[in-house]
């Protein structure tokens, strides 16, 4: 079955909206947890708008002493600054099980593209490795259109997780069966170059079944936006308990 990682970014925006410490980050993570979920994830960005360096530390604590799997995301070359001491020293602290790589600037509101390989492989080659070195699964955000697979895995990538915003965005309209075909032929040229499949962004409960009928070898589902949105009316636990019901049928 697919798992689930339940991204708590949008908790850490809430609090710090107020400020204070509520709500708290690490209880709402353990709330996912308790209903289900396989991992947590969160994708700190280094102006510290949601996810903090000691949010990072804490739910990394949480999560070992769970045995599930910590998520960390973001970009490797964003360069360190007051109270953001870099993706790379981050993973250094926690030593999470995945490290998911994304090529997001500082002013993007949410990730919205993947990395271009050819351009960027030799310059993700030793982060990857020093990643691996501390124990971490190393993904990379990718878009389904690339063509160049087999230089992520190349440079030393265990996993793609696929950017699916532009599928989110076709469901339910006349480019949906176009979307999935393409995402679904991205997965079968991903999984021949030997990388394993990850997804994520904007995937709800009204399109992630869809999504993992069409769409093979998923291995993981990173969502965060919906579930916490679909959160506020139904609760974490319910909401948690959905997504793993749509998985398993999807199984």
């Amino acid at each position: 079955m697919t798992l689930l990682s339940v991204n708590v970014n949008k908790i850490a925006v809430l609090r710090n909206s107020r400020g204070g410490l509520e709500p708290s980050v690490v209880r709402a993570a353990t709330a996912c947890l308790d209903a289900g979920a396989h991992g947590i994830t969160v994708h700190p960005r280094p102006d510290a708008r949601h996810i903090r360096s000691d949010d990072i530390i804490a739910l990394g604590e949480m999560t070992r002493a769970r045995g599930v799997e910590f998520n960390l995301e973001g970009n490797p070359f964003a360069p360190p600054r007051g109270g953001y001491p870099g993706f790379i020293e981050l993973c250094r602290r926690v030593r999470p099980a995945q490290a998911t790589l994304v090529p997001d600037s500082d002013g993007q509101i949410t990730s919205d593209h993947g990395f271009d390989f050819r351009r960027d492989g030799e310059s993700l080659r030793p982060l990857i490795a020093e990643l691996k070195s501390l124990g971490c699964r190393v993904s990379l955000f990718a878009d389904a259109e690339s063509d160049s697979f087999d230089i992520a895995a190349a440079v030393g990538a265990d996993r793609v997780e696929f950017y699916t915003g532009p599928y989110a965005e076709a469901y339910g309209g006349n480019t949906q069966g176009e979307a999935t075909s393409r995402y679904a032929d991205a997965a079968r040229r991903a999984s021949a170059a030997g990388l394993g499949i990850n997804a994520g962004h904007d995937l709800s409960q009204e399109n992630l079944g869809t999504f993992l009928r069409e769409v093979p070898s998923v291995l993981e589902v990173s969502i965060g936006h919906a579930l916490i949105v679909e959160a506020l009316y139904e609760g974490l636990d319910a909401t948690v308990k959905h997504y793993l019901r749509i998985l398993s049928a999807s199984s």
